[in-house]
């Protein structure tokens, strides 16, 4: 369960670190593909992904908009289930597009 005192910042800008490993895999990027893309220095990353330390909410905004870019949809936890992600599906196949 995410701890709200380690990750203060829980809006629609919050990524976690198991929300950051399995977008990465959804689009197929490497961490140095995201930092990259992202701006985030790839150290940073994997220092987040380990669970070593949670970057500045600027930093965790980037890292969340640029997967999202890549069409990752973040799910937010509820009583039910925990934080997730799944991959948005392609516009040509969205009803009514």
């Amino acid at each position: 369960m995410q701890d709200k005192l380690k990750y203060p910042m829980l809006d629609e800008k919050t990524v976690f670190p198991e929300q950051c490993l399995a977008a990465r895999a959804l689009v197929g990027w490497t961490r140095s593909e995201l930092a990259e893309r992202s701006g985030v220095a790839a150290s940073t990353l994997a220092d987040f992904e380990a669970g070593k330390r949670v970057p500045y909410p600027r930093t965790l905004a980037d890292i969340r908009r640029t997967l999202e870019e890549a069409g990752v949809i973040f799910i937010a936890a509820d009583a039910e289930a925990g934080a997730g992600v799944r991959k948005a599906a392609p516009v040509s196949t969205r009803p009514g597009l």
